[in-house]
């Protein structure tokens, strides 16, 4: 079977983008493929994390992932820096990679801002420990959106340049990009042009993992619109990103074509067609909102489960990264 890797940031404050963006994904993905995900908190502290604060949200995320529907037990869930394979292969492929390839990475330069000089060696060398993550279990498939594409081409060249340069043809694979669903940007609910961001100064901008009942039909109730009626064709959403975002959500949520949501509800005001979308909303992730406090509070099991998970990862990685320092020339003991 082919393998899956992917992993998500615990930086806290987890919204519905995230979920419908990749997490609700990769648990479809536990379907048809072997799937190791991963909580990744060595690029976490790429920029500064309060330690007691990273803690809870590696415990949060991981609880997350399960309580959507990310099976530990048939797959893999562990937190990167249990696995040091990940250090270790990022390191041999920062000798691999070129700077003029870093250079190229749109992120970085997004993330660092005008202050480019006080960001971390880190946040700079981040594309290699992704290619590291990937690499250090051959994975064939990566689930990606829109921003970490550029990413994932930076890894199959590593992974070229390695087997190219230590005449290995065919030790590393060249990973596809897997991009799915419908609703892989979620948009703000104050800015339909802005991508949906736990950043954001204003929480009414996004809706959160934690949110409750009452808060989530508030923050869609307040959400941004227009002034005209839903649209009956998906031509009539062009200019109207507002619209095209709400609808968008309903979609995703529910696995229908956006087509068919405004062939149901074209025509109608936003008064109604919010009512409707937080129906769907709290149905959808009001499970999951609850299941995620019961794991979070039980952090005897999610450690348990990262540690377990770990064990699994290293036994995959482990290998292989000796078999680099094989090729690569170094001596095992």
């Amino acid at each position: 079977m082919q393998r899956v890797f992917s992993g998500a940031q615990p930086t806290g404050n987890l919204h519905l983008g995230n979920y419908l963006g990749a997490i609700r994904n990769w648990v479809t993905l536990q379907n048809d493929f072997e799937c190791i995900y991963c909580v990744v908190d060595l690029h976490a502290i790429t920029v500064w994390q309060e330690p007691t604060e990273l803690r809870s949200n590696i415990r949060e995320l991981a609880a997350s992932m399960i309580a959507s529907g990310i099976d530990p037990e048939k797959h893999i869930l562990f937190n990167q820096s249990q696995v040091s394979a990940h250090a270790e292969l990022a390191w041999i492929f920062n000798c691999v990679a070129r700077m003029g390839w870093l250079n190229r990475m749109t992120q970085f330069k997004e993330k660092a801002g005008k202050h480019r000089e006080n960001a971390s060696l880190g946040l700079y060398a981040y594309p290699s420990l992704m290619a590291a993550d990937i690499l250090a279990y051959k994975a064939t498939h990566v689930p990606v959106g829109e921003d970490q594409k550029q990413h994932l081409e930076l890894t199959r060249d590593i992974a070229i340049k390695f087997n190219n340069d230590f005449k290995v043809d065919g030790f590393f694979p060249t990973p596809e990009p897997l991009i799915l669903g419908p609703a892989t940007r979620v948009m703000s609910l104050r800015d339909g042009t802005k991508k949906m961001s736990k950043s954001d100064t204003s929480d009414m901008a996004r809706i959160n993992m934690t949110d409750d009942a009452d808060t989530l039909a508030k923050k869609i109730r307040k959400a941004k619109t227009d002034a005209e009626p839903l649209p009956s064709e998906a031509e009539g959403l062009e200019g109207r990103p507002e619209a095209r975002n709400l609808v968008t959500i309903y979609a995703a949520l529910l696995d229908k074509p956006v087509a068919d949501v405004l062939a149901e509800h074209g025509g109608i005001q936003f008064s109604g067609f919010k009512q409707a979308l937080t129906d769907v909303v709290v149905e959808k992730l009001a499970p999951i909102t609850e299941e995620m406090a019961r794991l979070k509070n039980d952090t005897a099991y999610i450690d348990a489960t990262l540690s377990k998970g770990a064990e699994r990862a290293n036994a995959i990685a482990q290998p292989i990264l000796r078999e680099v320092k094989e090729v690569v020339g170094f001596l095992n003991g």
